[in-house]
Order: C-alpha cells, then structure tokens, then sequence
C-alpha cells in the first residue's frame, strides 16, 4: 500500500466517523424546564452512562402497564422534573417543576401537562400533602408512584434536571426565544434583577429559568407560572432541530452527563429521534389543570377540579392509547402488593 492509498483511507475513516456523530443525533426528554434534549453520539458515551440510572424496585415496565412499552411503536409518557436545592448527599431537594408529556407515533403528537406543585394529592404511604413533597420524601420512584395515582396514567419514563443544568444548556444553544405575554421584572438566587418586556426576546439561560419560575406578579399565578414553562420547553425543542445544536452538540451532551437523570437507556433515545426526526412544537399541545386554590392551617394549596380532572385523565389516556377497562390499575396494585404481604 502506498502513501497516497493510505491518506484515501485515513480520508474515508475520518469522513465515516463523522457521519456515524451525525447520525447518532439522538433525544433525551427533558426539562424545564424542561427539556427534549437530542444528541447523544459514542464519543459522548460516557455522558450518556452518567445520565441512565434505572427506577428502584421497578423491572421493565410501570404497574400500570400489562407489558413493556416499545419506544418506537407505543404511545409513551415522560414525567420531567426540574429539581432545586440539592444540598448535601442526603438531601434530595424539592421537585419544583412536574410536566408529565405523552408522546403518540401514530400522529406524532406531544401533549404536555403541567402539575402545580402547590396541587394536594394523596402521596402513597404518606398523607395528602402538596406534590411537590413527594421528592423530597422518596425521590423520583415516590413522584412517579404519586403522578400515576393522580392521574391514574403509566410514566414509562422520567428525566430530571437541576436548574444550574438547565442555565448551561440553554446557554450552549444561544439562548432561547419566547413571546413574552406582559412586562415584569423578577430576581434570581443571586439577587440579580432581570426585565421582560412584552413581546418577542431572546432570553439566556439564568434569564429563562427566572422566565420560567415567576408566580407572585403574574396575574394568573401559577396557571400563568405553567404555560410559561411549557413555552419555555416549545423553545427549547424548536432550538434543538437547528444547526445551532448541531455544532454544540458536544458541549450540550457533556452538560446533560453531569445534571440530568433519566431512565432513557441509549439506544431507546436514539430509536426515538428516529421515530420523532420531525417533531417541532407546532405538534405540542399544552394542557392545564383547572381548580381552586384554598388555605389549610394557613399553608396554600391547589385543589383540583374532580369533574374536569377525569376529564383530562381520559385525554391522557386516550393519547396514550389506554383502555381503562382493562388496563391494571393503582388501586389493583394495592391490592396485589397487600396479598403478597
């Protein structure tokens, strides 16, 4: 072989590893702030291990489902969650964000729902109490068990994000455009004011999480606090498919290794950026949960509406594709578990 037949191929190998970074362009769901991360390539393979950490006490599929879900033929749901205060090895922090997504093949839709984190629920073995507590009490598994008896739909999968991630990650993408709805100002965790003007911005990644996470001077509290969030996600998503991303995937990919969980196993978020290659956040639509807010030995709650509750559950399940008739329920798995005992 001479010199120039080696060069060729040295040509060749380099031009076939990168179409293979190319095309292993993959997706992660994510957060809030979420977050419909992509790209996952083997150089980042390491990133991506940092990241999976599997659901305790849980095999291959939710207890509301009769088999495991194939991602790349089954409707599937994600609970992303955006996580504060992680302040020592035994603190869990609090979930300060709760979007429960469904994604369906068939239309390749996305519905998304935000949870009021101030929404009383019943948190299994525990007591009524608001979500949010949920975390900090047992983690994601207890915020998963929680989701799937209030909405009595299967969470297949769940990504968590800590908010300093979330900054990194946003500002890797050049910041992110939203129209802002009415003019205010907030602070951040460093006393930092930031100013939103009405109207299309482009906002950085500390200024997105400050967008995002404003509740007292919205005038819809937090309804307003929600679809913000969401807006924030349809952001992220619509930034992800340009060249933009492309050309950081790397950085994006390494910030996703050290801030995000999730149980999204490599080749299951490859499969899916194949399935969903043409996703954008026209196909998104944003749900809310209507009700009523109430004080109780003077702490603030939001208690759901129970009659547009069911509503919304059945949507959910529809998209999901679920037949509650005979679909296993958590009340069934209560029972089991106290056989089993």
């Amino acid at each position: 072989m001479n010199k120039n037949d080696s060069r060729d191929i040295l040509r060749k190998n380099k031009k076939k590893s990168k179409l293979k970074r190319i095309l292993l362009f993959s997706t992660v769901v994510l957060c809030l702030v979420s977050i419909y991360v992509g790209s996952l390539f083997f150089q980042t393979y390491n990133a991506a291990s940092n990241s999976y950490v599997e659901i305790k006490d849980r095999e291959d599929k939710s207890k509301l489902r009769i088999k495991p879900v194939e991602i790349s033929n089954d409707p599937v749901s994600v609970l992303i969650l955006g996580v504060e205060d992680y302040s020592g090895e035994y603190d869990r922090g609090r979930s300060d964000t709760l979007i429960v997504a469904t994604f369906n093949p068939t239309d390749q839709t996305l519905k998304m729902l935000s949870i009021p984190r101030d929404t009383r629920v019943e948190i299994p073995d525990y007591k009524m109490d608001k979500i949010n507590h949920a975390y900090s009490l047992g983690d994601k598994e207890l915020t998963i068990d929680t989701v799937e008896e209030f909405l009595e739909i299967p969470i297949d999968y769940y990504v968590t994000v800590n908010f300093q991630g979330f900054i990194n990650i946003v500002d890797e993408l050049g910041g992110v455009t939203v129209d802002v709805p009415f003019d205010f100002d907030d602070i951040n965790g460093k006393r930092e004011t930031f100013y939103f003007e009405e109207g299309e911005m482009t906002l950085s990644g500390e200024a997105a999480l400050v967008y995002a996470r404003m509740r007292k001077k919205d005038p819809r509290g937090d309804f307003g606090r929600n679809d913000r969030q969401k807006q924030i996600v349809s952001a992220v998503i619509d930034k992800l498919s340009t060249t933009t991303a492309l050309t950081k995937i790397d950085d994006i990919v390494l910030e996703i290794g050290n801030n995000v969980e999730t149980n999204v196993k490599l080749g299951e978020a490859i499969t899916f950026r194949q399935k969903y290659k043409d996703f954008n956040s026209s196909k998104i639509e944003t749900l809310n949960i209507e009700g009523y807010d109430f004080y109780q030995d003077n702490i603030y709650y939001f208690d759901p509406d129970d009659e547009k509750l069911e509503t919304l559950k059945h949507e959910l399940q529809k998209h999901l594709e679920q037949n509650p008739a005979t679909q296993p329920t958590t009340e069934t798995n209560k029972t089991l578990s106290s056989n089993d005992s």
